[in-house]
């Protein structure tokens, strides 16, 4: 029988302990076995188990502290997008698959932003704080910062924590999308973001569906 490379030992350990976990239903905090015991129930080496919760501790899925051993992490979601920024298939991807994505996970949101707006004041005003420091934006770095800003404002206004985490990808790979956007387009940018909040703080889910899809679809132009 072949031998295995050590690469591919190693992804196969990273899946067996997250299969381990989740099996048992752990969570963050949850210690797990220690290194000899988790090597043994999952019939792979010390070395394997190193290897694969090294690549583990990487993403937060397990942590590591002398003293205590290993526990069951969170996701560093900042860290898993700036990784997957730089996979070559993922930056391939379809740019209007991308656009359709956002248009379906953003406007998907709304409803749940206005519920949430009408019992939570602040939410508005974080928004149109955003809006406003658009007006002040003199180069594109600052616009791009402040779109990226309002739209993961927008998803968290939510409540829907998963979601956040999702948009955070989309918006790694659509940053080719707005480093496209001309200066003149910037005003237009800006008045669709201050007609979205106005129609979400009256209630108008459907208006507001309608400009963000036409704010997001407006990226099919420079494809």
């Amino acid at each position: 029988m072949q031998t295995l490379r050590r690469s591919k030992v190693r992804d196969q350990a990273t899946e067996q302990i997250k299969h381990y976990i989740v099996e048992r239903k752990l969570g963050p905090g949850d210690r797990l076995p220690t290194e000899t015991q988790l090597a043994e129930t999952l019939g792979i080496s010390r070395l394997s188990l190193r290897e694969a919760t090294k690549s583990l501790e990487f993403l937060g899925i397990v942590k590591s502290k002398t003293g205590v051993g290993l526990t069951v992490g969170r996701i560093d979601m900042e860290r898993v997008t700036e990784h997957l920024g730089f996979h070559a298939g993922l930056l391939d991807v379809d740019p209007h698959q991308l656009i359709d994505s956002r248009v379906i996970l953003e406007t998907g949101v709304l409803p749940y932003v206005v519920r949430r707006m009408a019992d939570d004041p602040t939410i508005e005003t974080r928004l149109r704080e955003i809006v406003g420091q658009f007006e002040s934006a003199r180069d594109l770095k600052t616009f791009i910062a402040l779109d990226i800003q309002f739209h993961r404002s927008l998803l968290e206004a939510s409540g829907l924590q998963p979601l956040v985490a999702f948009g955070d990808l989309l918006h790694v790979f659509f940053q080719r999308f707005r480093e496209s956007v001309k200066q003149a387009a910037w005003k237009a940018g800006v008045e669709s973001h201050r007609r979205l909040v106005d129609f979400l703080a009256k209630g108008r889910i459907d208006d507001a569906t309608a400009e963000l899809r036409k704010h997001i679809e407006s990226h099919k132009e420079r494809i």
